[in-house]
């Protein structure tokens, strides 16, 4: 699974309704809405590199509002629930 942040300035007056659509866009897990120089942050997640393609420049670039965007894709993922399966590897509850 390939993990993508993307950073997304919108219009002032329309962070909402710009956040409901891409929320509802297939490759996209998440949706936030976030203090800062950016508007919202996006989590897309897809199987293959192309998917990203159809995503992000094809489809939520081109939203109404969506002014511009900057994607970052992750290498790895870490995160608390990870981090617990892996130390309770061998351990009996």
């Amino acid at each position: 699974m390939i993990t993508s942040i993307v950073l997304i300035k919108t219009s002032v007056d329309r962070v909402p309704e710009v956040a409901e659509q891409i929320a509802a866009l297939e490759g996209v897990s998440e949706v936030y809405s976030v203090t800062g120089p950016h508007d919202l942050i996006a989590l897309v997640r897809v199987r293959e590199h192309e998917q990203l393609a159809e995503v992000i420049p094809a489809r939520l670039s081109k939203i109404p509002g969506v002014e511009a965007t900057e994607t970052h894709i992750a290498f790895r993922t870490y995160s608390q629930h990870d981090l617990e399966a892996a130390f309770a590897i061998g351990l009996d509850s």
